[in-house]
């Protein structure tokens, strides 16, 4: 059986330059770049003002594009906490935007999402950036490198986000209780005839 086309709107979170990418497709076959773009904010502003304007940006992506998943890049550890809080924050509008609208979001972590799109989970920004290019058919690789981030987001969870949801469907299943025989009976009981 085959898998249905998913639309799925990728976000490399950033508080200065949050990528946002959007692919249509399915794995094993080709996918088709919908749309990818980048989120500016100024550092000169307060928090609370750029957290907005990420927000409304990707409100109106997701207005724009519909996707039926949005995947966002899981935030990990770095050595600047300054970054890492932006990212997570940015990480955190993305989710919430994307739960407002009962939209599932999916997590990849940087490697998982170089070693899908590569075969490399240590690859470089130019590697990723090029094998997009590649896997989308464009004629030159999308910039900045935040908007490639994002595209790469989105075709890792078209490819491996599919079998997750199977996996947590059919996990979901197993994990119900089982129907009392007399469920299916109003009367709870067996018939009398």
């Amino acid at each position: 059986m085959r898998s249905p086309e998913a639309r799925v709107l990728g976000v490399d979170p950033g508080l200065t330059r949050c990528g946002l990418g959007a692919v249509e497709g399915r794995p094993g076959a080709p996918l088709r770049l919908v749309a990818a773009g980048v989120v500016r904010t100024s550092a000169d502003d307060d928090i609370g003002t750029r957290l907005l304007a990420i927000e409304r940006e990707i409100e109106r992506w997701l207005d724009e594009v519909r996707p039926s998943t949005v995947a966002v890049e899981r935030v990990f550890a770095q050595h600047n906490v300054r970054t890492v809080m932006g990212t997570a924050q940015a990480a955190a509008i993305a989710i919430v935007c994307a739960a407002r609208r009962g939209l599932p979001v999916a997590l990849h972590t940087p490697s998982e999402v170089k070693a899908a799109i590569t075969g490399n989970g240590d690859a470089g920004k130019r590697q990723v950036g090029a094998m997009v290019t590649r896997l989308l058919r464009l004629d030159a690789m999308p910039k900045p490198a935040d908007a490639a981030d994002a595209l790469a987001l989105a075709i890792c969870h078209v490819w491996r986000g599919g079998a997750q949801h199977r996996l947590a469907e059919a996990l979901a299943r197993a994990r119900r209780p089982a129907a009392p025989a007399w469920a299916g009976d109003p009367d709870g009981g067996g018939s009398a005839r």
